[in-house]
This record gives structure tokens, sequence and C-alpha cells, in this order.
């Protein structure tokens, strides 16, 4: 298909609309109603609710799902450290298993090892664009009565056996970070089905105010004017998305298929180039799965060949630079440490996170590598891809 662009007219045009609003509370917040109900309905939600970002998105799916102080939310420690920061900004206890060794998700079988009666929700991401296993975790979570929350940061138009992901949990979290398939800079958004919960999430991003609702986002003129209005009934943050940031998402969604095909194309380049080498293993992705390829990724199976020096021989014959996998979450020195700003505290006695927790997910979290997808150029992805392929008939 050729070169596409990143940020289209769309996104200009939605973005001057708003500038030439000059930000008067009375059309503020339409672009981002625009962006909700286009969201909801590209993903077979009835609700959808925007955020600054897709870190307080999972604070909040997690605020209205109940979790607070005491209670243990179960997490993958192979992601963004984001994922568990978003468990300790709700004052709960992460609670680490493992990954499956091919597809690198969390393991179904490891959820079911770390419940226990404080067990209060799971957050399931699909890493790099794969979804994990969710039959067997909504089954898990439907046997002990725990909250599902998608974390979909890198899964945009994912399957899940024909299903979207996304509509998978009881509430599932998306990122517009600048790498993500689409983006505003920043923002995210969150989706349900269930009104308690868009309830819920609407009061808690904005500061809980009483005259928003699931369909609402901003309180009206006419109530802030009265005297006697009570504004506040909950306890809420200010988590609302701009609607700048709404504008630039907006044109994005709207080609958002070409954003997520150009990464698919991308991985099938990627695969088509190194396929049976036996060196690379990449993500293992069934045949009932649609994987949107945030990243290509592969498992390095040699373990005589040093990450570094695979990298460094792929740079030298014209490759890009190779994303390493996050140092996972409770080896990152603000776990080692407990620097919790206090929060340790609310984690119960004898809480520890030591190696060995997840042993599956420290032995392949130094092997994995993260190959670029977005290349907006197939040209350019194909140059890589062969650069690739020389690297590991290098090394063979």
């Amino acid at each position: 298909m050729g070169i596409i662009e990143r940020i289209g007219a769309k996104e200009r045009e939605y973005v001057n609309e708003v500038l030439d609003g000059g930000f008067r509370s009375s059309v503020g917040y339409k672009m981002t109603g625009r962006l909700e109900r286009a969201f909801a309905e590209k993903f077979d939600s009835k609700y959808a609710i925007a955020i600054c970002n897709g870190t307080a998105t999972l604070h909040i799916a997690l605020e209205a799902a109940g979790v607070g102080m005491g209670d243990e939310v179960i997490v993958p420690p192979l992601t963004m450290s984001s994922t568990t920061f978003g468990v300790l900004h709700a004052n709960a206890t992460p609670v680490f298993a493992d990954v499956d060794p091919d597809t690198f998700q969390i393991s179904a079988a490891s959820i079911e090892q770390c419940i226990t009666p404080k067990t209060k929700a799971i957050i399931a991401v699909s890493l790099f664009g794969l979804a994990p296993d969710f039959d067997a975790i909504n089954a898990i979570a439907k046997k002990h009565g725990l909250a599902v929350i998608e974390d979909d940061a890198q899964c945009f138009l994912g399957k899940y056996k024909g299903k979207m992901v996304g509509t998978l949990g009881d509430i599932s979290s998306f990122s517009f970070q600048s790498s993500k398939h689409m983006t505003s800079g920043e923002g995210g958004m969150l989706i349900t089905q269930s009104e308690e919960l868009a309830e819920k999430i609407r009061k808690y991003s904005c500061l809980g105010y009483a005259g928003v609702s699931t369909g609402k986002g901003k309180i009206s003129k006419t109530d802030i004017q009265d005297p006697d209005y009570c504004r506040h009934v909950s306890l809420g943050w200010n988590y609302r998305m701009s609607d700048v940031c709404s504008a630039v998402a907006l044109g994005q969604l709207e080609h958002l298929d070409e954003l997520v095909d150009m990464r698919k194309r991308s991985a099938k380049i990627f695969h088509d180039a190194i396929a049976g080498n036996g060196l690379l293993i990449e993500q293992k992705t069934d045949a009932e799965y649609e994987n949107a390829y945030w990243a290509y990724t592969a498992k390095l199976a040699d373990d005589s060949i040093s990450w570094h020096a695979f990298r460094d021989k792929y740079l030298e014959l014209g490759g890009d630079g190779v994303y390493a996998a996050w140092k996972l979450t409770y080896q990152e020195p603000f776990f080692r440490e407990m620097n919790f700003l206090g929060r340790d505290a609310l984690l119960g006695k004898g809480v520890s996170y030591t190696d060995g927790i997840c042993p599956v997910a420290e032995a392949i979290q130094p092997r994995l590598m993260q190959f670029k997808t977005n290349y907006f150029d197939e040209e350019i992805a194909t140059i890589k891809a062969e650069a690739l392929a020389k690297t590991i008939a290098y090394f063979k």
C-alpha cells in the first residue's frame, strides 16, 4: 500500500474546530463526546469514557470495580509498570501471576494459584497486540467472583475467537500514548457494557460531580451558577481528556483500520523474512486469535548469543533499534526498595517482592526482542526485515 500518513487532514481539521471555539465552556467537551460515541460504536461497546492517559484509566477502572485498601489485584509482571501503578494508586496490593512461555501472556493457571480471599480483580494485558486466554481467565473470575479488567493499550482491533478485544472483560482500558496504534500524544479510553460501572467511571474521573453521567462529561453552566448547587457526591479525580486531545484521537479513530493494518503488514514482512529460522522464536499466535502487532516480538532461543550482540549486529547490517522487554515490574528499583510513597503500609504484613515469583517471566524477559511495526512506508519495513534475516544468517 506504499506510504500512509500518521497524522492526516481530519486530525488537523478537528483540532482547528476546537481552537475556533476558543475553549468556551459553552462548547467544551463536544469533541470528547463525539470521540466517546464513535469509539463505543467502533469497539462494540455500550459506553466509552475518555480519560487523560492510559495509566489513569486503570486506576479509575479499579476504583469503579470497588478495589481498595486490603484488596489484592492479580497482574502480569511482564508489561509496562503502569499496569501495576494503577493497582498501587487504588491503594491495593499487586500480586504477580506468571506468563505463558510461548505467547508471553499472563497464564490462567498461574492466576488460579495466586487467588486468595483478598483477591478482588484481575488485570489481563493483551501484550504486544495479542490477547491472553480470556475464556480461561473469565472462568476463573466467575468461579471466584472477581472483576476482569482488560489492559488493551497495545491491542487495537485485535480479536479473540471472533470477538473484539475490549469486549471480553468487565472494563477495558486503551491508551493513546504516542507509540500506540492510534495516538493523541497522551490520552486513553475506558469501555464497558455496564451502565453502573460507566456511571462510576464518569463520576470518579470527573471530581465526583453530581451533574455528570454515562453520556455527559461536564457539569452545566446553569448548575454551577446556582449558589445552592451541591457539586460533589463522591471523591473523584480530575482525569478528563481535553477536547484538543480528543480532536486528534477522533481523527485517528477514523483511519484506525489503516493504522492497524499497517502494523500487521509489517509483522507479516518480518515473519516471512525469518520463517523457520530456529534462532528467533516469534510470539505464538493461534489461529483463533488476531494479533494487532503493536510490536513484532520474538524470543532469542540460543543462550550462547547475547541480546546486545544480536542487536548490535542487526544495527550494523541496516536494522532499526530493537526494543527490549521491560524489566519485570517487581524487579524495578521502586519495587526492590518498596518505594511506594507510604502505600507499603497498606500492603499488609509479610508482603515482599523477590526474584523467583514468576520463573517463566524471569527466564524469557532478558531474551525478548521487540521489532518495530509502525513503518509508514512498507519498503522500509522490507529493508529492515532483510537486515534481520542477514543477522540471523550471521549467527547461524
